[in-house]
């Protein structure tokens, strides 16, 4: 079907082909010259569709062939001249890179409460449709959001997009707004796949998208492309100061539990040995004064050398079972980020989760186990009451994590499946 300029835009056809039927595809063609199925077609329809005579590489068929044979058609929209004349006038693609944040920017479905706590984008279309055959001026565009690393994790988000019209002074949508307004345009539904694409005309105007997840608080990183005509634009909106402070947040934070980085990096100082860095005895030793000053006071009584082993183990890059400062402060920015989630699924402020609310915690971390694996954390990883400490919590996550890491380093194709020699596999497993 070649290149085809339409309304100043150029657009690529990309065709996917039925693989079970291909075989039979060569004989669906029509070839450009001396065939039977262009003496069918008149003169007049033949320069309607703008045919030129000449063995090009285009090929037509039939469109009952093209509905049988084919199953895909992706529209590509050039956001570079396709010649060095610069003929054609392509489209502005901006990409915004972000993220959903539980209890912070994941507000999940437009259905929820705290969907305004998505991530918005502020959308500006001043520049009409350059060639239009409708008297109404409307300004073309592509939203396409793509889910970054979740194949990885094994842990697809159903996504979807919306957008609304702008509030007539800010550029942020509140609540409230939010609860009055109704989206102009949106995906069809939440999908599963790597990346939905959202195509439509509207009106010059002021708009917001928002980017969402169909369940709220779930953990995620997305790269959201703006296709324009050239004049038009998307910028990130900014929460403003008093909605922050009134978002459904963990009612403890980190700051309150663990001392702040100038603080932790005193008692690394006072811990560490001569050399400036930190075994498991110390790190055992300053973990134990770093809880006991916070809101979590008590939980160290949990904490054990074990789990100070493994921490070490789990971070230091060059495998001599010691941390140097850079590398905990790697760790201790784990620590305060899984306490902030450890803080908001303890609803009882036992210092413990119970089993049931582990795997919504996990979930919040961005990892998503099934029941098998559960079980295993039931038995390997709970204290004698069926709890996990906040301890054994931090120890949990970095496992996990530490694994899951381990295992997309070998899988570098992505498939799911990995290949490693014995020796390999007594190192992974020994040493963590």
């Amino acid at each position: 079907m070649g290149h085809q300029a339409a309304d100043r835009r150029v657009y690529i056809l990309t065709l996917f082909i039925n693989t079970s039927n291909s075989k039979y595809l060569p004989s669906l063609f029509v070839i450009d010259l001396c065939s039977p199925e262009w003496r069918s077609v008149s003169v007049g329809e033949q320069s309607r569709l703008q045919r030129v005579s000449r063995e090009d590489g285009e090929f037509w068929m039939l469109v009952s062939d093209f509905q049988q044979n084919f199953e895909m058609l992706e529209v590509c929209h050039l956001t570079e001249p396709i010649d060095e004349r610069g003929s054609s006038v392509p489209w502005c693609s901006i990409m915004h890179h972000g993220n959903w944040v539980p209890y912070i920017s994941a507000g999940g479905s437009a259905l929820e409460g705290s969907f305004w706590q998505n991530p918005q984008f502020y959308f500006t279309l001043s520049e009409v449709d350059s060639s239009t055959a409708s008297t109404q001026k409307t300004c073309s565009f592509v939203l396409a959001l793509m889910q970054k690393h979740q194949r990885r994790r094994g842990m697809d988000l159903n996504i979807a997009l919306h957008i609304f019209p702008a509030h007539p002074k800010n550029t942020y949508l509140s609540p409230e707004d939010l609860s009055v307004q109704r989206p102009v345009l949106c995906s069809p539904s939440y999908s599963r796949r790597r990346e939905v694409v959202l195509r439509g005309t509207l009106p010059p105007g002021r708009y917001i998208i928002i980017p969402s997840t169909q369940e709220a608080n779930q953990q995620g990183a997305f790269l959201l492309r703006v296709l324009t005509e050239k004049g038009n634009a998307a910028t990130p909106s900014h929460r403003p100061s008093q909605e922050i402070s009134s978002a459904t947040e963990p009612s403890y934070r980190h700051e309150e539990a663990l001392p702040s980085l100038k603080e932790i990096e005193l008692l690394f100082m006072k811990h560490c040995n001569k050399k400036r860095v930190c075994k498991p005895l110390h790190l055992y030793r300053l973990l134990t004064e770093a809880i006991q000053g916070g809101v979590l006071a008590g939980s160290e009584k949990y904490l054990a050398l074990e789990h100070c082993k493994s921490l070490v183990v789990l971070t230091d890059v060059q495998g001599n079972a010691n941390l140097e400062w850079s590398e905990f402060k790697s760790l201790w920015d784990k620590i305060r980020r899984w306490t902030d989630i450890f803080l908001v699924f303890d609803k009882n402020k036992t210092h413990c989760l119970e089993y049931q609310e582990v795997a919504p915690a996990l979930k919040a971390a961005g990892i998503q186990v099934d029941d098998l694996i559960m079980q295993l954390v039931g038995l390997r990883y709970t204290e004698p009451n069926m709890t996990i400490s906040y301890p054994g919590f931090l120890f949990l996550l970095m496992k996990l994590e530490t694994m899951i890491h381990k295992f997309q380093g070998y899988d570098m194709v992505g498939i799911g499946n990995i290949s490693i020699s014995y020796r390999q596999w007594l190192h992974m497993t020994m040493y963590n």
